[in-house]
């Protein structure tokens, strides 16, 4: 089986790269399925269903998100629904969405790191629950590790190492080097990076990041513009098994 997962999407240049170059990259990988986080894509922050419908239609099949989960409530009903649209797994109990789904013969889950981030529930034992209550449907399962600190994502990759296929990071915008198969199987890369402006601040516009950090004021992000990074990573797995027999970077530009 061949998973490719894309990179945070961030805003409308995130969605037209994904149109533009993901039906290419199908063609081109043959991948099996198609994970992608969209949690920033609408205007940076926030999914809508409009955002998350485009990437359907670009060929995505599931959606993952984050801590910006349900930064727009018109959302949220279809968090709740059926749809191929996950949030974090380990929110506390009462929250709207799902925090995994099945397609294509996979357990596609979504976990939110706590170093740095909001408060949540363990995601170590959140992730440990749900391989012990669903575990036995599939052996191929990917996470989505929504993290800031590489610490953590890296603990979960070996915690996790050889319980699942693949430990994919997200959340930092910031494609990392040290994608590899950990010793007894499992997938793994820090952050798979975003797609967005390349000439941006992790997507945004560089002068609105920097009077934040210059004045310690609040001031509005906007969606950077010009060519866009397409960062993704083909993690290639052995269905019977579930373990991984591969992983490498797949990154491309898009004026």
């Amino acid at each position: 089986m061949r998973v490719l997962m894309v990179g945070d999407v961030v805003g409308q240049p995130g969605r037209k790269a994904v149109r533009k170059l993901l039906p290419k990259l199908k063609q081109e990988l043959a991948p099996d399925l198609v994970i992608a986080n969209g949690e920033n894509s609408a205007n940076g922050l926030g999914m809508t269903p409009e955002t998350v419908q485009e990437l359907y239609d670009s060929g995505v099949d599931v959606i993952t998100s984050g801590n910006h989960a349900w930064d727009k409530r018109e959302i949220v009903p279809y968090l709740e629904s059926e749809l191929p649209l996950i949030r974090p797994l380990n929110y506390p109990p009462g929250v709207p969405g799902h925090g995994y789904t099945f397609c294509k013969g996979a357990l596609i889950v979504n976990v939110l790191g706590r170093v740095f981030l909001p408060s949540v529930d363990d995601p170590f034992r959140a992730l440990n629950n749900l391989l012990d209550e669903e575990g036995h449907r599939t052996k191929v399962v990917i996470v989505d590790a929504h993290t800031e600190a590489t610490s953590e994502i890296g603990a979960l990759g070996w915690y996790f190492d050889g319980r699942v296929s693949a430990i994919l990071g997200t959340h930092t915008h910031v494609a990392t080097a040290d994608a590899r198969v950990l010793p007894k199987g499992t997938a793994f890369v820090s952050d798979v990076g975003m797609v967005g402006p390349r000439g941006s601040i992790i997507g945004n516009v560089p002068e609105d990041v920097l009077k934040r950090f210059a004045t310690q004021l609040y001031s509005p992000l906007g969606v950077a513009d010009g060519p866009v990074t397409f960062s993704s990573v083909l993690v290639e797995i052995e269905a019977r098994t579930g373990k991984a027999k591969s992983i490498q970077r797949v990154d491309r530009e898009v004026a």
